[in-house]
């Protein structure tokens, strides 16, 4: 069986806070903090991981959702970070979590007849071997007419040919909780709703950190030889908790996504352009096409970053550079914006700032890690648990992360091999089984397990209906969820996926955890009504000029 993450887990877990040192405590539950906290335990190590509100909930469900080496970044000759992300792609793709991770296609169209092909090419050619990274298909040079075959959506005289090449891509939020639960299945204990509020010092040592629980207020003492900070955007703060100066500072750049549907553009491959300022995707996905992002600089509220409408109207203004019919604001059902943790440098422009990583021990028993990028989360984990365990006083294993497959991977391929099978013995839908074994993997099952005892659970959702009732009890009682947001936003993506973000499925789905949490009806309540208040202050912020007033609007709305 795999770790269950249920109300017993974290009730058990909050009151035995701080019975005992512990050899890790990683603050941050995003990527990298679920990775730490997997890399210390797979080590032997006694390791807490706590996260203030949900895995995820910041940068790591609001990314572009690839798994990628950056092609820009070959362009600014970072060659080491691209062939270290190129690598951990295929360790994804192939090993660690081939249930989460999946190949994707895109087309970067060419304007120009001869330089262009040439140059890009050679660019792309480098994309494909570097590192060893042959876990794709190679790249392939396409004539105008056979690219306008594969995206008759593109106007013809946007382009003049084409290269298409693939990259892959991944559900973020569902992969970090995943990592979280894997960390939980080596022996880690991880919560959520559990905010960091103070470092024990004994002289100038970090020997641990006042946790207080969100959920009831009450503050617990965590004693621990070993003290890593995985906050992100958020590590500035950590720096204020200290005292002192840290040898890097961290600076913000917003990345804006907007979601349309699927039949609103005829292509069968994603898109890649260079915009003159960053990077432009339409990314498919299931239903939609993801479109982004921005790349700008963010110094209001970390917690709540506001898509603006200048926000919003870039991204179309971009797309409809080289499209046939354009999009408008009428055609977007879901905006999402996130905040890139960029170690700080003299540019002036993000997009050109490093998205290498670093780590530092500002004071001694306290591990900073700041920078880096989606894909290579692991071993950016890696480099901090080294650290930290340096001088330990104690033999530590090496990192095993790299051979480790996350919850879900073992047993997927010969699931999916079965696909009509288990169609067949559910009564699900073979579509509805292929989708649900690319978010579970080979946990699938104890879905199938909680459809058999409650058979009610394997009908759509109301408001939502490509997800199941099962999949939001799982949430409950599996994932950690917490709070309808947690469900809605990142357990299950109906808040980006949905025509309305959300509201019409949201009555059903706090019934359906509430009652697997204890909600009583005015929790219940309470629930759906805060749920409403996001959407609302999500909205005013789309419409909002520009990043001020955006967040302003926002702030306001949720107050």
């Amino acid at each position: 069986m795999s770790a269950r993450l249920d109300s017993n887990y974290r009730a058990h877990a909050v009151n035995t806070l701080g019975d005992t040192e512990i050899d890790v405590l990683v603050i941050g539950g995003g990527v990298v903090g679920a990775g730490a906290a997997l890399d210390a335990a797979s080590r032997g190590l006694t390791a807490t991981l706590v996260e203030a509100r949900d895995f995820a909930a910041g940068t790591s469900s609001r990314s572009s959702k690839l798994i990628h080496g950056g092609l820009r970044y070959l362009e600014q000759l970072d060659f080491w970070l691209v062939r270290e992300a190129l690598k951990e792609r295929g360790l994804l793709l192939q090993r660690l979590a081939p249930h989460l991770v999946r190949p994707v296609s895109f087309m970067l169209p060419l304007r120009h007849r001869v330089w262009e092909r040439a140059y890009i090419g050679a660019g792309v050619a480098l994309y494909d071997t570097i590192g060893g990274a042959r876990a794709l298909p190679m790249h392939r040079h396409l004539s105008r007419t056979r690219a306008l075959e594969l995206a008759p959506a593109l106007r013809a005289e946007a382009l003049t040919g084409a290269i298409r090449y693939f990259d892959a891509q991944v559900d973020d939020a569902r992969h970090t909780m995943m990592i979280a639960r894997t960390a939980a299945q080596h022996g880690a204990t991880v919560l959520t709703r559990t905010k960091v509020t103070g470092l024990l010092r004994e002289g100038e040592r970090v020997v641990g950190a006042e946790v207080t629980d969100m959920e009831t207020g009450r503050t617990h003492t965590v004693r621990a030889r070993r003290v890593i900070s995985a906050t992100g955007v958020w590590t500035d703060e950590m720096n204020q908790l200290t005292g002192v100066e840290f040898p890097f500072r961290v600076r913000m750049s917003k990345g804006v996504h907007i979601l349309v549907p699927r039949h609103r553009l005829n292509m069968d491959t994603g898109l890649i352009m260079r915009t003159e300022k960053s990077v432009l995707f339409v990314i498919p996905w299931y239903r939609h096409w993801i479109i982004g992002t921005t790349d700008t600089d963010w110094s209001l509220d970390k917690n709540h970053p506001a898509a603006s409408n200048a926000d919003v109207q870039y991204l179309l203004d971009q797309i409809n550079q080289v499209l046939r019919e354009p999009l408008t604001g009428d055609d977007i059902v879901g905006t999402y914006a996130g905040l890139r943790p960029l170690l700080s440098g003299a540019s002036a422009d993000t997009a050109t700032l490093s998205r290498e990583h670093a780590v530092a021990e500002p004071v001694p028993g306290l591990f900073v890690i700041a920078g880096g990028k989606y894909t290579t989360y692991r071993v950016m984990a890696a480099d901090v648990v080294d650290a930290a365990v340096a001088g330990l006083g104690r033999a530590v294993a090496p990192s095993v992360t790299e051979h480790l497959p996350l919850l879900g991977a073992v047993g997927y391929h010969e699931l999916v091999a079965d696909l009509d099978g288990l169609a067949q013995r559910t009564g699900l839908p073979r579509a509805t089984v292929e989708r649900l074994l690319g978010r579970y993997g080979s946990v699938v099952t104890e879905l199938f397990d909680l459809i058999t005892r409650e058979p009610d659970l394997g009908m759509p959702l109301a408001g939502a209906p490509e997800y199941l009732g099962a999949e939001v009890v799982y949430a409950a009682t599996h994932e950690g969820a917490v709070h309808l947001d947690d469900v809605l936003t990142r357990r299950c993506r109906i808040s980006i996926e949905a025509d309305d973000r959300g509201l019409a499925a949201a009555p059903h789905v706090a019934r359906l955890i509430g009652a697997r949490l204890g909600w009583d009806a005015e929790k219940t309540e309470r629930e759906i009504g805060r749920y409403r208040d996001r959407v609302a202050a999500e909205l005013t912020a789309n419409r909002a000029a520009d990043d001020e007033a955006a967040n302003a609007a926002r702030l306001a709305a949720i107050a």
